[in-house]
């Protein structure tokens, strides 16, 4: 015991070392941080980054930039398509509001329970049209900007339309294609567009090689010519904008992407296409040590950071040292009793039965849940809490509760060595586009959805989104995530915004499945309890949690498996062996997280990017 306290004393004294060090040092990041006065476009490729600066530099405001950086994007495949879905969150400066945008698809007719059962599936597939759910991100970008922007649709899209006659592809996205031709060789369409080299030992096309989407760009010509054919008329610029929405959804593109899709065997219908519409929301939101920080509503993982915040905000956190052993420790029990509640409570609200969300993120139930920690060894059964009666009404599925382990034991892997699949299903996939401008506009967005390998639907040069695999098919696993046509599954994409004293604080974001919201956390605890710059933040060590189910392919975790980074001494790993955890270790395990940080002293930005590939961004 005395061993224990010594260990334990040394590692705090250590990690407030560290902490002090970032609080009173420069400290040396690899990437240098971003500077700018009159806007800041932070994103996945710097391509795409460049994409916002032209439109900045033609007058537009954030949210037309962060509209040509997700169009770019997904012209680019980075790691997403227009198919996919689009989350966000907008500060509107007019109105001093966060808005949320839901343009998340919808499962198709025919998309139940006993469909996919009946195929000998456990869950939904990870790839194929049958993953797909409807196209969200086409119709997100047109709402964002024909209700928040100022420019055309015209304007907006030029780059990604550049980019379909022809860009130079990128190694990362050229290698995943040529990872993925297997797959790829199931779809006609995809195979014609991405295996540039078909018959050679290398299909795929090479690094920097100029990479052609014919059919992408006739689809966007489409939109835009619909638009400008709309002006004409005298239709406003929101009523031309919303044209084109109509012709992707109504028209003759809808109409194409639904034959395509229902060739490959899909089941997405030109009916489940004009059904469909964009949500603009109201967000949720907690307060941590006075600032107000947002997310998207209960149909993604985002309350569960505002859900681990409400129960850290009962420790203190900076007295315990930057990644101590204490610090982890609690981070990682207050997350795991989070992410159980995610697993079981979160779903589509527009869907009964109605999520329980006024309890969750309650700061009586998060008070109460943190009694829970144990702070001698890791919990590897934290399972769902209960909370109506932090609601005054009574739990309609306490016999769910009690038998919930059980039913998703086969999901439950032993650990180490993690399997790369298995890492993949918490990394892969989705980019973050964060944007403001000197008249408050503040832009993060999450998209993601048709990553590589991606099935097309048809001639629309679309990738289709993989999404339907984060539904359940059993109430048991979670009754407010089973499948149901017209129903949106509950997705990990999260981005984020904080409001400080009133006014913008952080807009941030980061790709990577389930562990989205596990490093953003991390991150902003990194500048609010340890007093990092947003650059020092986006690159420190973090750590990262494999105790919640996926939310992909087989829905499985392991419990106790805890991911550190190479810089962790000797002796905060010991103690955590210790305390029953099954480590890993990574040299990188930041990010890629993208951000913006308000400096009101100054009146400037400063853009932040993790140093883990090409995300980043620029400024003026």
């Amino acid at each position: 015991m005395k061993s224990f306290m010594l260990i334990s004393l040394f590692a705090l004294s250590v990690g407030c070392s560290y902490a002090q060090e970032f609080n009173n040092l420069p400290v040396q990041t690899q990437k240098p941080p971003l500077h700018g006065r009159h806007w800041m476009a932070v994103t996945g490729k710097p391509l795409a980054a460049s994409a916002g600066a032209q439109i900045f530099t033609k007058g537009g405001n954030a949210v037309d930039a962060a509209c040509a950086m997700l169009g770019a994007t997904c012209t680019m495949w980075d790691v997403l398509a227009w198919g996919g879905e689009t989350q966000a969150l907008i500060y509107n400066p007019k109105t001093k509001k966060v808005i949320a945008i839901n343009a998340m698809g919808v499962a198709p007719t025919g998309a139940t329970p006993e469909f996919f059962k009946g195929k000998g599936l456990k869950y939904p597939p990870a790839l194929g049209p049958l993953a797909a759910t409807t196209p969200g991100t086409p119709g997100g970008l047109m709402t964002m900007l024909a209700e928040y922007g100022t420019m055309s649709l015209k304007d907006v899209l030029a780059p990604a339309m550049q980019m379909a006659e022809g860009y130079p592809i990128e190694a990362q996205t050229a290698n995943s294609i040529e990872r993925g031709k297997a797959e790829i060789k199931k779809w006609p369409y995809s195979k014609a567009v991405f295996l540039t080299h078909q018959g050679e030992k290398r299909e795929a096309p090479d690094a920097g090689e100029i990479f052609v989407q014919k059919d992408l760009l006739a689809t966007l010509q489409k939109l835009v010519e619909t638009e400008q054919q709309a002006l004409k008329k005298g239709k406003t610029r929101k009523e031309a904008i919303y044209a084109a929405y109509d012709r992707f959804y109504k028209g003759d593109i809808a109409k194409e992407y639904a034959r395509g899709c229902q060739e490959q065997g899909g089941l997405i219908t030109e009916q489940d296409l004009a059904n469909w519409k964009v949500k603009i929301e109201e967000p949720m939101m907690t307060t941590y040590r006075g600032i107000e920080v947002y997310k998207l509503q209960q149909w993604t993982q985002g309350p569960a950071m505002l859900q681990t915040l409400n129960i850290l905000e009962n420790f203190d956190l900076k007295s315990m040292g930057y990644n101590s052993t204490k610090y982890i420790h609690t981070l990682y029990q207050a997350m795991n009793l989070a992410f159980a509640d995610r697993d079981f409570y979160y779903g589509d609200p527009a869907f009964g039965p109605e999520e329980p969300m006024k309890g969750l993120l309650s700061k009586e139930y998060a008070k109460e849940r943190s009694k829970s920690i144990n702070w001698e060894k890791n919990d590897a059964k934290a399972g769902p809490g209960d909370p109506y009666p932090f609601e005054g009404k009574q739990n309609p599925y306490t016999d769910l509760l009690k038998s919930w382990g059980n039913a998703q034991a086969a999901n439950i892997r032993p650990g180490n060595p993690l399997r790369e699949e298995f890492l993949e299903s918490f990394t892969a996939g989705t980019t973050s586009v964060e944007a403001t401008d000197k008249e408050g506009w503040v832009v993060s967005i999450t998209p993601s959805g048709g990553w590589v390998p991606s099935c097309i639907a048809g001639h629309t040069g679309i990738g289709m989104s993989q999404r339907m695999q984060s539904f359940v098919l059993d109430a048991k696993e979670n009754p407010f995530n089973v499948v149901e046509p017209g129903k949106r599954p509950r997705v990990t994409l999260t981005p984020s915004l904080a409001m400080k004293d009133g006014k913008p604080f952080l807009s941030f974001a980061k790709q990577a499945g389930d562990e989205q919201d596990q490093l953003l956390l991390q991150f902003f605890l990194n500048m609010v309890e340890f007093n990092m710059t947003v650059q020092e933040s986006c690159e420190a060590p973090s750590f990262k949690t494999y105790q919640m189910y996926s939310s992909f392919g087989n829905h499985e975790k392991e419990p106790g498996s805890l991911m550190l980074n190479d810089a962790m001494p000797s002796w905060t790993r010991k103690e955590l062996a210790r305390m029953g955890y099954k480590l890993s270790y990574d040299d990188r395990t930041s990010g890629p997280i993208n951000a913006i940080w308000f400096d009101w002293k100054h009146g400037t930005f400063w853009g932040g990017s993790s140093n883990h590939g090409e995300d980043y961004g620029i400024g003026w």
